[in-house]
């Protein structure tokens, strides 16, 4: 007994410790006086739910005193550095020749490693039952054993439903030979790591999933199945999509801007006869695409407003009292952005050293409108009229402006555009098809 791992003690008829081996003493956490201690070696007692015991309530005490064994679940020893020993107690009378009883024998089972496994499982099983992923887990034969509540939020069956099915009905019919080198694996005991792959919900549509698969094994090691983690990438693969999408407009739209600066800096290069001038010009109107580019920018590239637009372009050139403007809420696409940004800097400028903005009682008014059309795509119609500028006489040149707005934006928008010189300034006319604008509720304003 002594040799022995399981904690074991005596006692005679009267209840005093005759004998207890070393683990026992571990167990207790101290050493009983042979002879003199009474029923139990520990150094204080409680019941499960806390509450001292004293000695003579403990088993081994009841056993003697009623003379028969005692059926005894668990209780707790408390040792003297304050450590609870969870124990499960098993006393069992010693009797003489004649059947009177002389002594007993207690063998106490250390429930420490048990509450631990138990604590162990329990935290598992919650881990498991409050997982974000699809945990699943499926014997050798490819039959679910087990189903949490995200497998039921990504794949749709109840547990009733999914256990005792078998796990190829999560699998597309294309990918099938997934599973058999699956099993291969986990009958060699390896971990399948993460990978990704599609899987089928109840109702017939497919979902993506990173998935990692690891053996279960029983008490002696065998591998006895698997055990499948499935986390939902969907939104990643979207994202991944969306990424790749927006990668591909950014190089469109790169390519468009650097036509749009090529073409700016090769018709100012003809229209200008020092390098100071083009330096200049084109400068001023580098700048007004990257007004234009900033709008686009707040706007996640969805597009500026007409009234956006011209409020970005002439906030440099002209008093609030002095400019107006009224139409419809016609929201630009992004390349409509860029063009029309130029042509409204251009007549900005222009009407600052020439027309309505150069004298003190001059203003411009611009309105636009959205002409609706029979059985075709209606029309966009934008008019800038220049009042009570200086008189000009005529057109001296056709400067990169005219060429903007009479050319460059209105075939970058599929449209036409009129420009007219008259006493009192510029008057602009552009009309496009409305395919590069979607129109929403009305705005009236003055800049």
């Amino acid at each position: 007994m002594q040799a022995l791992p399981v904690a074991i003690y005596t006692v005679d008829g009267q209840g005093r410790i005759t004998f207890f081996n070393e683990a026992a003493a571990e167990l207790w956490g101290h050493r009983p006086v042979i002879g003199r201690d009474l029923w139990c070696g520990s150094w204080k007692l409680r019941h499960l739910d806390g509450r001292d015991m004293a000695h003579g309530e403990c088993p081994m005490a009841v056993a003697l005193r009623e003379g028969r064994d005692v059926s005894w679940d668990q209780a707790i020893a408390e040792r003297p550095d304050g450590e609870l020993v969870p124990f499960r107690a098993h006393p069992r009378l010693l009797r003489d020749e004649a059947g009177n009883v002389v002594g007993a024998i207690n063998t106490l089972l250390d429930l420490r490693t048990q509450k631990l496994g138990d604590e162990a499982r329990m935290r598992l099983a919650a881990i498991v039952e409050s997982s974000m992923d699809a945990i699943v887990s499926k014997d050798m034969n490819g039959i679910i054993t087990s189903w949490n509540d995200a497998a039921e939020r990504l794949f749709g069956y109840t547990p009733a439903e999914a256990v005792g099915r078998p796990v190829t009905m999560l699998i597309p019919p294309d990918r099938l030979d997934e599973e058999v080198s699956i099993i291969s694996r986990i009958r060699a005991g390896e971990r399948v790591p993460s990978y990704e792959t599609m899987r089928l919900r109840k109702d017939g549509t497919l979902v993506s999933v990173s998935l990692t698969v690891s053996p279960i094994r029983d008490g002696i090691g065998r591998v006895v199945g698997a055990s499948k983690i499935a986390r939902d990438i969907s939104s990643h693969k979207e994202n991944e999509r969306r990424i790749r999408l927006l990668m591909r407009e950014v190089n469109h739209r790169v390519k468009n801007q650097f036509s749009v600066i090529i073409s700016m800096i090769r018709e100012t290069s003809r229209l200008t006869s020092t390098p100071e001038a083009f330096l200049g010009q084109v400068r001023e109107r580098i700048m007004a695409l990257s007004e234009s580019h900033d709008l686009l920018v707040n706007a996640e590239w969805r597009g500026a407003t007409v009234g956006e637009l011209i409020q970005a372009q002439l906030k440099a050139f002209a008093a609030q009292s002095r400019v107006s403007m009224a139409g419809p809420m016609v929201i630009l696409q992004p390349n409509a952005v860029q063009y029309l940004g130029i042509a409204f800097h251009e007549l900005a400028t222009n009407s600052a050293k020439h027309g309505a903005l150069s004298c003190s009682g001059g203003r411009v008014e611009i309105d636009w409108n959205v002409i609706p059309a029979g059985g075709g795509a209606d029309t966009f119609r934008l008019v800038w009229n220049e009042l009570d500028g200086p008189i000009l006489d005529a057109v001296r040149r056709r400067g990169f402006g005219v060429v903007v707005l009479e050319r460059v934006a209105p075939q970058a928008l599929s449209g036409s555009g009129r420009l007219e010189f008259h006493e009192q300034g510029v008057t602009w006319t552009l009309e496009a098809p409305l395919p590069f604008v979607q129109t929403s509720v009305a705005e009236n304003a003055a800049v």
